[in-house]
């Protein structure tokens, strides 16, 4: 049997996917696919894929096609199915983003004399994942990785939201607190055109499984605008005051330099303002590029964990 040394390497260079136990697939390769193998977080991640089908389905076959007007149809339904298709396409790249995992076994007397610290300083190791932590990174218990600038793990995207991947949950939040506004306004409209004319010439179905269907999509609508809106609004809060979840819930603010909020905002969402900001697919590219190869120092793994460098 292998040592948790051991195991936590061949994860990391992904030789153990086979038969180590592994909860996530990931690579060397700072590009590579990063995806959690976590049984409740994959459960919400199809349910909110679901329920994103079932508003389009909704708003397509119920409001939109029977509609006789052409023009209003045309228009709100290509705005809602951009919404949507831009809100699956980002919670997609924050489930499938490495959230900035320390890598696993590092935690050697080789890899401390390599980062070249001066005489005095003191370093932590985690424990569980056998890592030198850096400043700000926190341990995941699902992820089973140290994440940089960790807020928190977050099941509807079966991945945690850190470093690099918090944009992407931030437009998440955002598409789909828009396209839950969105529906709602078509659904109080068709209300309203349904009781002005006749309830069989408003829509395809009867008019019982119509108004079931408009007061679900209502009921999804408006919980999911409640809940996005407050975790768009939390998040971006976090990056410009520049704490995390995590570092708030255990009072370390105020332990590092922060940087000024719009400083703070061009970080998380990868350079100057433009309209890249409300991407998804910023960063993508579709050339090949040799794997960026880390390398794991060799050695035993150190024993303590608050290790101190002695003074020369």
């Amino acid at each position: 049997m292998k040592s948790p040394v051991h195991r936590c390497r061949d994860v990391e260079h992904g030789r153990g996917r086979s038969g180590s136990g592994s909860d996530v697939i990931t690579s060397s390769s700072a590009s590579a696919m990063w995806f959690i193998r976590d049984a409740c977080g994959i459960i919400c991640a199809v349910i909110t894929w679901l329920l994103v089908f079932y508003a389009e389905f909704v708003v397509l076959f119920v409001m939109l096609l029977p509609s006789k007007n052409l023009t209003y149809s045309i228009v709100n339904g290509t705005l809602f199915n951009t919404l949507a298709f831009l809100a699956l396409a980002s919670h997609l790249r924050a489930m499938c983003t490495d959230p900035g995992a320390v890598p696993k076994g590092n935690a050697t007397k080789e890899y401390i004399e390599s980062l070249q610290l001066k005489p005095g300083q003191v370093v932590y190791k985690c424990p569980k994942c056998c890592s030198i932590k850096p400043d700000r990174a926190h341990h995941c218990s699902v992820c089973k990785r140290c994440i940089r600038k960790m807020d928190h793990h977050c099941p509807w995207v079966n991945n945690c939201v850190g470093e690099n991947n918090q944009k992407y949950f931030v437009l998440f939040t955002m598409y789909i607190a828009l396209i839950s506004l969105h529906a709602l306004i078509m659904v109080v409209f068709h209300f309203l055109y349904c009781f002005e004319d006749d309830w069989t010439k408003c829509s395809s179905f009867s008019p019982p499984a119509t108004v079931i269907l408009l007061i679900l999509l209502c009921f999804e609508g408006l919980l999911f605008l409640i809940f996005t809106s407050v975790m768009f609004g939390t998040q971006v809060h976090s990056i410009c005051t520049d704490e995390t979840g995590i570092e708030r819930l255990k009072g370390e603010t105020g332990k590092w330099g922060k940087v000024p909020c719009w400083e703070a905002m061009e970080a998380a969402f990868g350079g100057r303002f433009s309209l890249s900001w409300c991407s998804p697919f910023s960063g993508l590219s579709c050339r090949r590029t040799p794997p960026d190869l880390v390398t794991v120092p060799q050695g035993e793994i150190i024993e303590e964990d608050v290790i101190e460098i002695p003074l020369s």
